[in-house]
């Protein structure tokens, strides 16, 4: 896999090493199309080799999965709690309780 950029004012098509993120005129192609590429005539190709050492996580890839884990661990708000719309209500009991994270503050147990 391979990504393909322009730069139409040198006259240059770029193949590098697959995008991160998406951008406007960059195109990912699959091994068999990035080996057969051809330019325009009076066009140059660089093919980009790819980094060895970049075939692990890259710190966007981290921090992306840190970023999710975040968003799971967020409370859901309830619309209309006694505590201001920021509890979670318990399942079966309709009861708000607190919530932080992935801890819970419990109700006491009514006699």
């Amino acid at each position: 896999m391979a990504t393909l950029t322009y730069v139409y004012s040198d006259q240059t098509a770029v193949l590098g090493p697959l995008a991160t993120y998406a951008e406007p005129h960059a195109y990912d192609l699959c091994a068999a199309h990035s080996e057969r590429l051809s330019a325009p005539r009076g066009w140059e190709v660089l093919r980009l080799a790819p980094d060895p050492d970049a075939h692990g996580p890259s710190t966007d890839d981290l921090l992306a999965l840190a970023d999710a884990v975040r968003e799971a661990a967020r409370p859901v708000p309830v619309a209309d709690g006694p505590a201001g719309g920021i509890g979670v209500v318990e399942p079966g009991t309709g009861r708000e309780v607190g919530r932080r994270g992935h801890l819970r503050v419990l109700p006491t147990p009514e006699p």
